[in-house]
């Protein structure tokens, strides 16, 4: 059996550090996440004008995580927090890939910033900055190593997370100052943080559209690698 191509959107940066040119990056877990649970894990440029030439050759999505922000603007905000960094060729093209993978009914898997962007595309709004919308927030930047659990969630029953994890709780990582303020339509929360931060959102009328807003990638959880080897069963 051919083993499903899984598209990863690959992080940018401006040059400097690992060359004197723009550069892309993206961490090798990732990677190996999906080829441990029997992908072919392929890096995704940022060109948006060919989004869908991509879409014609993968079998699944992951859009990943990043130390950068969803402009405000494209979920209607009409003021930016002063924390926010935006790499706007990157969200273009995930903009569109992303778009392109919820009409073909394509597997997606949204982590961490990926979550986020995909809560924007299906509609939803984003907390700009947790310490200033939730009160007694909890550490979601957390400073003990992103390898290490930062809290635990709630999983919600009868939903496809819960299905595929098995469990009500979690104890996950997690790197993040923005999360998923309203949804939209059709989707659905299946896990909360302890201060009702959205933790994992989902589209329960496609096949497989799951995002989390930590890092699966990381295997903390026994439920993490069943995120990634139901994902890829969906894709092959």
């Amino acid at each position: 059996m051919n083993k499903p191509l899984i598209g990863i959107t690959l992080d940018s940066e401006q040059p400097g550090g690992y060359s004197k040119f723009a550069w892309y990056a993206v961490r090798e877990n990732y990677c190996d996440s999906v080829a441990d649970a029997g992908g072919l894990p392929v890096p995704l440029p940022h060109q948006p004008e060919i989004a869908n030439s991509y879409l014609d050759m993968i079998d699944g999505l992951v859009i990943t995580g990043g130390a950068f922000d969803v402009d405000p603007t494209l979920f209607g905000d009409t003021t930016r927090h002063e924390t926010v960094v935006t790499k706007d060729r990157r969200t273009a093209f995930e903009l569109a890939v992303t778009k392109g993978a919820i009409h073909r009914d394509m597997p997606i898997l949204g982590i961490c910033g990926g979550q986020q962007l995909l809560n924007v595309v299906l509609g939803g709004t984003l907390i700009q900055h947790i310490p200033d919308e939730i009160e007694n927030s909890l550490a979601h930047e957390q400073p003990n190593p992103r390898d290490e659990p930062g809290h635990d969630i709630a999983v919600k029953t009868n939903t496809l997370l819960h299905q595929i994890t098995g469990t009500e709780t979690m104890s996950v990582n997690s790197a993040h100052h923005q999360a998923v303020k309203t949804i939209a339509g059709p989707v659905t929360i299946n896990a909360t943080a302890p201060d009702g931060v959205i933790e994992g959102i989902e589209l329960q009328s496609k096949r497989f559209c799951l995002g989390v807003q930590w890092h699966p990638e990381f295997s903390i959880d026994p439920g993490d690698k069943r995120i990634f080897a139901a994902f890829i069963d969906a894709a092959t």
